[in-house]
């Protein structure tokens, strides 16, 4: 857009002096970007690497499919972790049943199964919305783990249901430690994060975020809200999918219906609610305090002795005073908090 002021021709990013933030912005993140690929793996330890950094990174994956249907759509979800599930089991019997599928194929072909397995569960939300969309996707949640539980097929009739997940290996390369793993689930989830910033500026991110803000004249002004809600249902559950796969592959080594139960359904809400509906680095920033806060929390009750009852319940205080806390304070959570710390920075020490 250009527009003509004082005699000269200025862009509407000059006009409201935005070129200096945008670039700091790109700079900011390909030194990130740098630091990540360069740095962490040669500084970090392989525990690390291995308990901190790959579940971050995958957490962020999976808070950011949440985003983009609660946050984006404005269609409240409870069945993450049952689309990590889909997508976990639906890789591994890619590649048990077809011999030399590679595994990133088995990844995306289990997103897909997932992004099926949303569109289908995503009908309801036609004709319902808010808690009682939240309550049929909760439904989803019990679904999908009794179909894994019940169906042995899908578990290669494992007695325990606990299967040990296939070796990564891409092109004759193994990714067998932890710095190796990492590199991996941190090219993925790049890669999908700038898929999905591209995917908000579309024409599909401003049909959502129209729909998540009045459906109805959303309807009115042509957008198809069936095809809309849909479409977010399966992009979201494509990249839990994608997440679940990494989840069961780069961090836990096994397959299991356990391991993606109705708590990691709420930590990952609770990772969008802390670090902002509806921002993709707030999905990142959610998922880092989450992960972290346990670890400092622990350190914490170690050092003041604190009995056992009471470390053992102090995560789950601490979470809930916190979603209580930015629901009334800071409903845009730390991306907001983290966009004021940055415009405050830009202007200091001359705020006026």
């Amino acid at each position: 857009m250009f527009y003509r002021e004082a005699g000269q021709f200025k862009t509407s990013y000059e006009a409201d002096g935005q070129i200096l933030p945008i670039r700091q912005d790109r700079i900011a993140l390909l030194t990130t970007l740098a630091i990540a690929l360069l740095v962490l793996p040669m500084v970090a330890s392989p525990y690390m690497l291995s308990a901190i950094f790959i579940p971050f990174l995958i957490f962020s994956l999976a808070a950011l499919g949440l985003n983009i249907l609660t946050g984006y759509a404005g269609q409240l979800s409870l069945g993450t972790a049952a689309f990590m599930a889909v997508g976990a089991f639906a890789s591994y019997n890619f590649v048990l049943r077809i011999p030399g599928l590679p595994l990133l194929l088995a990844f995306v072909l289990g997103g897909l199964c997932a992004a099926m397995v949303g569109m289908a569960f995503g009908l309801p939300s036609l004709r319902i919305r808010g808690f009682y969309l939240a309550a049929s996707t909760l439904a989803t949640q019990f679904f999908v783990v009794w179909c894994l539980t019940k169906i042995g097929w899908l578990t290669n009739y494992s007695s325990s249901g606990v299967i040990t997940a296939q070796k990564m290996e891409i092109l004759g390369y193994a990714f067998d430690t932890p710095a190796r793993k990492y590199l991996l689930v941190l090219a993925v989830v790049a890669l999908m994060a700038l898929l999905a910033k591209n995917m908000i500026r579309s024409n599909v991110g401003r049909s959502w975020m129209a729909v998540r803000d009045m459906d109805v004249a959303a309807e009115v002004i042509g957008i198809r809200l069936m095809r809309t809600k849909l479409l977010a249902f399966a992009v979201s559950s494509f990249y839990c999918g994608v997440a679940g796969a990494l989840y069961a592959y780069a961090y836990l080594g096994t397959v299991e219906p356990e391991a993606y139960n109705l708590d990691l359904s709420f930590r990952i809400l609770f990772m969008i609610i802390i670090g902002g509906v509806g921002s993709i680095l707030g999905s990142f920033l959610g998922a880092a305090f989450i992960v972290l806060l346990p670890v400092f929390l622990n350190i914490l009750a170690h050092g003041l002795a604190l009995p056992t009852t009471v470390a053992s319940n102090l995560e789950l205080m601490v979470f809930g005073a916190l979603i209580i806390f930015f629901l009334i304070v800071e409903p845009h959570g730390l991306a907001r908090l983290w966009q004021i710390g940055k415009e405050k920075l830009r202007l200091w020490p001359f705020p006026h």
